[in-house]
């Protein structure tokens, strides 16, 4: 009798236990995913990583054919080399026309104070002040000339820096450590912005995103542990924690999206594989 008893205690306290789990069932997800993809439209020269490759920020993963950025950009460099002589040359022509100037200034008042006392004849101080005119005129359009240089300077500049920056999208970089789940593309194909190339995905947090019965909501909050079973394996349990609470309710199903990280995976998984989640919850808020 006092056996049958411990058996209907313990029964009784496992199956209290489990009402306190708060079911959900959803798939398995990175909280971090990219879909890499070019910057600019350029035929596809050659993938460096596959589907299971793990990788680091910054590593190469893909090259698009650059043999016409490569001409655009020496095209570029020579047209801003062109640009910075003609300035050089310009810059050389405003020291000269300063210095005629001065010479003229000079001369046209050295005229003017002989004019006074007759030493020499109007006609010769007419002439002085006609060449500090044409001295003026002469530094004004130096001056225009140097503003217009500097300005294709400053252009050709600006386009070497495109090229440059257009030639520097054909090496397609990891943004992150991370994992490569799908390979879009192949070489050859032609590329356009925003079209996937491949999947990446961050490992630094895996979770199930899963989905609760609205009645369980007062129950739940971040932190609390759970069990994730996967249902390729059935028999196993792993860990996980409450990271997030949905803010959102499916009007149809009255469910809202809970997201349990996952702190252990199994050997084999896939993004997107089925599981369910059971939530320990405190027996005092039930």
């Amino acid at each position: 009798m006092k056996h049958n008893i411990l058996v209907f205690l313990a029964f009784t306290m496992a199956a209290s236990a489990a009402a306190r789990d708060v079911l959900g069932t959803g798939t398995l997800e990175a909280r971090v995913r990219t879909a890499v993809s070019a910057r600019i439209q350029e035929r596809l020269a050659e993938v460096l990583v596959d589907q299971g490759d793990k990788v680091k920020k910054g590593r190469l993963l893909a090259k698009l054919d650059d043999a016409e950025l490569r001409r655009q950009v020496a095209i570029a460099e020579a047209s801003l080399a062109a640009a910075q002589q003609t300035a050089q040359r310009v810059e050389a022509d405003l020291a000269r026309s300063e210095a005629v100037l001065a010479q003229a200034r000079l001369d046209e008042k050295r005229l003017k104070g002989l004019l006074a006392s007759s030493a020499v004849s109007q006609t010769d101080a007419d002439k002085a002040a006609e060449a500090l005119k044409v001295a003026e005129a002469d530094l004004k359009r130096s001056n225009a000339a140097i503003a217009e240089a500097q300005g294709l300077v400053l252009v050709a500049d600006k386009t070497l820096l495109h090229r440059q920056e257009q030639l520097a999208f054909t090496e397609i970089t990891a943004p992150y450590d991370g994992l490569i789940i799908r390979r879009d593309r192949e070489p050859g194909e032609m590329l356009v912005p925003g079209a996937s190339l491949m999947e990446l995905i961050s490992l630094d947090e895996m979770w199930i995103r899963a989905w609760v019965d609205e009645t369980e909501m007062p129950k739940l909050a971040p932190g609390q542990k759970a069990r994730v079973v996967f249902r390729s394996e059935p028999q196993k349990n792993y860990p996980g924690v409450v990271s997030r609470l949905g803010l959102e309710m499916d009007r149809e199903t009255r469910e809202f999206i809970v997201d349990v990280r996952v702190e252990q995976l199994p050997v084999n998984w896939a993004v997107g594989q089925r599981a369910e989640v059971y939530i320990q919850v405190d027996p005092a808020g039930l």
